[in-house]
């Protein structure tokens, strides 16, 4: 009886461990900007720009990323990197990631926009910074909102036909 109460003493022990050591002040990830990138097909690319703030007093180390964009609440577009580094304490970095964007994504936006307001989107930016060793990496979601660069003015001249 004794090596049962031992070994469930000991698991408790252990798992409780594990409970607080993955208890970390979180990071505060935010897009920061977009830039196009040159796609392939139907498919749309972007260099997605995420700040990311470490409010701790220890620095992370990170090696890799993936995020998925949602735009409006529906998704938008996702990407990896490969990239690894270290965010310092208290401080912060910017990461580029290069997402894609699916042709059924532009055209569900395109209808939303065209019945929206088309100079903001609310997103939701959910992904992985990746972790080595023991821990891990460091699930993200955050949301905010983006504003969107205006539309160019429609010009309504008609030009004489000439032939």
């Amino acid at each position: 009886m004794n090596l049962r109460r031992v070994l469930i003493s000991g698991l408790v022990y252990i798992l409780f461990g594990c409970a607080t050591f993955t208890l970390q002040d979180p990071l505060r990830i935010s897009v920061a900007g977009m830039e196009p990138l040159e796609g392939k097909g139907l498919e749309a690319r972007f260099a997605v720009q995420l700040r990311i703030q470490n409010h701790s007093d220890q620095s992370v180390d990170y090696d890799g990323v993936a995020l998925d964009l949602d735009l409006r609440g529906m998704s938008f577009a996702s990407g990896v990197s490969d990239q690894r580094g270290t965010i310092p304490r208290y401080g912060e970095t910017i990461i580029t990631v290069p997402v894609t964007v699916p042709a059924t994504a532009i055209i569900r936006h395109v209808f939303g926009f065209a019945t929206g307001d088309r100079t903001r989107a609310d997103y939701r930016l959910r992904g992985q910074l990746g972790g080595s060793g023991f821990g891990g990496g460091r699930n993200f979601d955050s949301k905010g909102e983006i504003t969107l660069p205006p539309l160019p003015p429609e010009d309504r001249r008609i030009e004489p036909l000439t032939l």
